[in-house]
């Protein structure tokens, strides 16, 4: 659009020079004139788009990677109670509600034990005990994870909770899960151009490909796809 209003300018100048007369002339400045508006309108917007884009993306992004902390940290703690992960989720809220995890106590303690040819010696070994359980609920305070599954802005959208394993090192099989919601219901309504960009994204300042999600089926993590700075603010609410 911006070359052809620059074609436009171009061929405007050319009638003026070499057809209109002098008494004529006010009509094509007065176009020319609006022509030059339109393009600093043109130029302005495609100079601010990008950086518009970008703010309106992170804010958007923002509360969805916070609902995917309280997922992950959600599965987190019943893998701590149940040893494995699970993709069902009213029972994942309801273990939120319910579940107790159990409260420990390891301490050193010295053994009489009998080693070749009689001789009895003192060891050190050391013994874990249950001393009480504590709610997991404790750890959601203040957080809303009875809709923590909702895409945050995509009306009727939640989030694919998916379970898995991966075989760390052969004959060791560890539990893996992933949460995860396409970018493209996200940003929905925005520039088309700059979304198919996003959704290309391979730098490490971005949220790499064409999901937000946490956790893998393929790797042994519990980590999001994000950058650093979605998780800067939870560091400011520790201080």
């Amino acid at each position: 659009m911006i070359i052809g209003a620059i074609l436009a300018a171009v061929a405007v100048a050319f009638v003026v020079v070499k057809y209109l007369p002098l008494k004529l002339r006010w009509i094509p400045s007065v176009i020319l004139l609006l022509l030059a508006i339109f393009l600093g309108v043109k130029i302005y917007d495609g100079i601010l788009e990008p950086i518009k884009f970008s703010e309106e993306k992170v804010q958007k992004f923002s509360v969805v990677v916070d609902n995917l902390k309280i997922i992950r940290d959600a599965e987190v703690k019943y893998y701590e109670v149940n040893a494995k992960y699970t993709r069902d989720k009213a029972g994942l809220i309801n273990f939120i509600n319910t579940a107790k995890l159990a409260i420990t106590e390891t301490k050193t303690i010295v053994k009489k034990v009998q080693k070749s040819g009689g001789v009895i010696i003192d060891e050190e070994i050391r013994v874990t005990d249950t001393i009480g359980y504590e709610p997991v609920l404790k750890y959601f305070k203040g957080r809303n994870f009875t809709d923590m599954f909702k895409v945050p802005g995509v009306d009727g959208v939640e989030f694919e909770l998916e379970i898995g394993s991966v075989e760390k090192v052969p004959g060791l099989v560890v539990a893996t899960f992933r949460a995860r919601t396409p970018k493209k219901g996200i940003l929905i309504g925005m520039n088309e151009s700059l979304m198919k960009q996003e959704m290309e994204a391979i730098e490490n300042d971005q949220i790499k490909g064409e999901f937000v999600s946490v956790g893998s089926l393929d790797e042994v993590t519990t980590g999001g796809n994000w950058p650093p700075a979605y998780d800067k603010k939870d560091g400011a609410k520790k201080d």
